[in-house]
C-alpha cells in the first residue's frame, strides 16, 4: 500500500534528519519562537474558511504545478481571502521541503495566518520541527497513529501552542480522535490507501462530530459546487491543494471557492 511506504520511507528521512540535528539543539530552536497564531480562531466565521496548501506534487498526480514558487504561492494565498496556509513538507512524494515552511513564515511574518505543517508526523522530534521552522499548528493522521501516540502528539503539541488538525476517514479513526480531545477535526475525502476521492466522506462523518468542534472537509473540492455542498453540510473550513495548485490563476479559482462559501 502507498500509505505504508510513504511512511516507511519518512522514517528513514527522519532518522536522517535526526543525526543531523539533535534533539536538544531542536528544542532551543523550537523555544525560541515567536508565539503561535491560533488555527482554531482562525477557523472561525460566518463563511467556510479556506486553508490554502502550497503542494508541489502528490503520488496519485505527480507534479501539479510546474512553475512553483512556494513563497509566491503564499503570498497570493494570504492576499486572497486564505483563513490559513497548509504547506506540505514530504520530500520524497510531495516534493516539499521544511524550507518551504519557514521561509513561508518568513515572507508572512506580519500577516495574521496560521500556518500548517501537513506531513506524516509520528515522532516528538517531528512536533519540534515543525515549531523550530515556523509553524503555528500541524497535523496528525489517525491512520498512522495509535490512540496512544496520537494522545502524545497533541498534548506535545500544545504544550508548544500549536493547534493540530487531526486527520480521519472513517468512523472508526473519528472514534479514535473524539476520544482523543482533538478540536479540530480534519475529514479526508481521499483514502490514503487507494487514493480514491468522494466527498460523501465528509457527508457521513460530519453529523457525527459534536458542535464544539472544527470541521474541515480536506480533498476533493474543486469547484463552486463542491463547496455549495459542503456549505449544506456545515463545514467549518475546507482545506484546498490540488485544485488551486493546478489552476491557470489561482486567484481566481480561490475567488470561485470563496464566493460560494
Amino acid at each position: 500500500m502507498i500509505l505504508e511506504q510513504i511512511v516507511k520511507d519518512n522514517l528513514e528521512q527522519l532518522e536522517d534528519r535526526k543525526s543531523r540535528i539533535p534533539l536538544e539543539e531542536l528544542k532551543r530552536v523550537a523555544l525560541a519562537q515567536p508565539p503561535t497564531l491560533d488555527l482554531a480562531s482562525a477557523l472561525h466565521g460566518d463563511r467556510i474558511q479556506l486553508i490554502a496548501e502550497v503542494k508541489k506534487a502528490s503520488p496519485s498526480r505527480g507534479i501539479i504545478r510546474h512553475n512553483f514558487n512556494p513563497v509566491e504561492i503564499a503570498q497570493t494565498y494570504a492576499s486572497n481571502g486564505a483563513s490559513a496556509i497548509s504547506v506540505l513538507t514530504e520530500a520524497r512524494y510531495f516534493k516539499g521541503s521544511l524550507s518551504h515552511l519557514r521561509d513561508i513564515r518568513k515572507a508572512l511574518r506580519n500577516k495574521r495566518l496560521p500556518i500548517l505543517r501537513k506531513d506524516f508526523i509520528g515522532d516528538s522530534y517531528q512536533v519540534y520541527e515543525s515549531r523550530a521552522y515556523g509553524g503555528d499548528s500541524l497535523l496528525l493522521i489517525v491512520a498512522i497513529l495509535t490512540p496512544e501516540k496520537l494522545e502524545e502528539l497533541l498534548l506535545l503539541s500544545h504544550e508548544l501552542g500549536m493547534s493540530c488538525l487531526v486527520e480521519v476517514h472513517n468512523r472508526a479513526e473519528l472514534e479514535i480522535a473524539l476520544k482523543s480531545g482533538a478540536r479540530i477535526i480534519g475529514l479526508n475525502n481521499r483514502d490514503l490507501k487507494n487514493f480514491v476521492v468522494d466527498l460523501a466522506v465528509t457527508q457521513r462523518l460530519r453529523p457525527l462530530i459534536p458542535k464544539d468542534r472544527i470541521v474541515v472537509s480536506e480533498s476533493g473540492v474543486s469547484n463552486r459546487s463542491d463547496m455549495e455542498k459542503l456549505k449544506r453540510w456545515t463545514v467549518d473550513a475546507v482545506l484546498v491543494g490540488e485544485s488551486l495548485m493546478s489552476a491557470p490563476d489561482i486567484v481566481a479559482k480561490m475567488r470561485e471557492l470563496l464566493a460560494a462559501g
